[in-house]
């Protein structure tokens, strides 16, 4: 196949990479009607993220002096705007690039675009209104307005279904989730391997709850969301939602969505977490699984953490912007709407 700068297969491409253009300029002009200020968050910063399953690129920082400092390329702009957050800041978005190691797919890339925003003193239903606007805008600027992968069709217009995880988990995988959290009985763990095995997910002895949550939802829910119109999937487990608040009637649970097109992730929005000490030990915990599970840790952005105690209570959002146009665009890959793909 020839490489992507070459002109035949640049011409083929570029009525998607056209839309991208158009998307993203109506995405930004609507996030300034809404009295959003775009902002741009370094991309060097003093930890990629602390979630199990995210890896970072690491890079080093020389010093006129020779001295060095270790520095990763963010996972995501969110300990920079959450900063900006901190100092005073109330409506802003971003839409950059981000990077992610361990990745490589159809629907995954090292490099790829975010699009992240935060509301301080919203509610995190607010973004639910938010992604449907931004659905909306991407069907107007894209190429169609019904997306069309792996056999699967939305119309990117429709008002998104609302689905709890403990509904999803009921409907599609005949899974009690409640009864099988971590605090709802003396073995949760085997509570919910024995659902897996039921319903056919193959396990491992090594699986932990938190990845035997994941194959479920992965292998038995996701392909069932955002068929026919999106799906809002709302209410996650909190031990699966560390940077997000609990739910203040059910602490069980967590003020964390996500949003689905054609079995899709597109979206993934919290009410934000704003207890440093909270926050340090989901961090703690996750690391140390990555420790198990990886053999490595990565440190804590302390700067971070100093600024959550001055946050004011947010929502805030990140939407993967390749995804989006992939969709919106009739694509199969995010490469296919990357202008220049790895």
């Amino acid at each position: 196949m020839s490489r992507w700068w070459s002109k035949e297969r640049h011409a083929a491409r570029r009525p998607r990479l056209i839309a991208r253009a158009r998307i993203a300029a109506a995405l930004r002009g609507w996030f300034a009607d809404e009295a959003f200020v775009e902002v741009e968050p370094a991309a060097l910063q003093a930890s990629p993220g602390n979630e199990t399953h995210l890896h970072g690129f690491r890079t080093e920082a020389i010093g006129l002096d020779g001295a060095r400092r270790e520095l990763w390329l963010h996972t995501s702009p969110e300990f920079a705007m959450k900063k900006l957050l901190a100092a005073g800041e109330a409506r802003i978005f971003a839409l950059a690039p981000v990077y992610r190691n361990r990745e490589g797919s159809g629907l995954h890339a090292n490099e790829f675009a975010m699009l992240e925003w935060y509301r301080a003193g919203a509610p995190y239903a607010a973004l639910m209104a938010d992604c449907a606007a931004i659905l909306r805008l991407a069907a107007q600027a894209g190429l169609t307005h019904e997306a069309r992968f792996r056999g699967r069709v939305c119309d990117l217009a429709a008002e998104p279904e609302r689905l709890s995880l403990v509904e999803a988990f009921a409907r599609h995988a005949g899974v009690d989730l409640a009864a099988a959290l971590p605090d709802a009985s003396p073995d949760p763990r085997g509570a919910l391997a024995a659902a897996a095995a039921r319903i056919g997910v193959r396990t491992t002895p090594d699986d932990g709850w938190s990845d035997l949550f994941s194959k479920i939802l992965s292998e038995r829910i996701e392909p069932h969301l955002g068929g026919g119109r999106p799906t809002i999937l709302t209410d996650y487990p909190v031990s699966e939602a560390a940077l997000a608040r609990p739910k203040p009637e059910d602490r069980r649970f967590a003020e964390r969505f996500e949003l689905y097109v054609c079995g899709v992730e597109l979206a993934n929005a919290f009410g934000e977490l704003t207890d440093p000490a909270e926050q340090r030990r989901r961090f703690l915990a996750d690391m140390d699984e990555k420790q198990r599970i990886y053999g490595e840790r990565y440190p804590l952005d302390e700067d971070f953490l100093a600024a959550l105690a001055q946050m004011p209570p947010a929502s805030g959002a990140a939407l993967g912007f390749d995804r989006l146009v992939m969709l919106a665009t009739g694509a199969q890959t995010v490469a296919d709407v990357q202008w220049t793909p790895d």
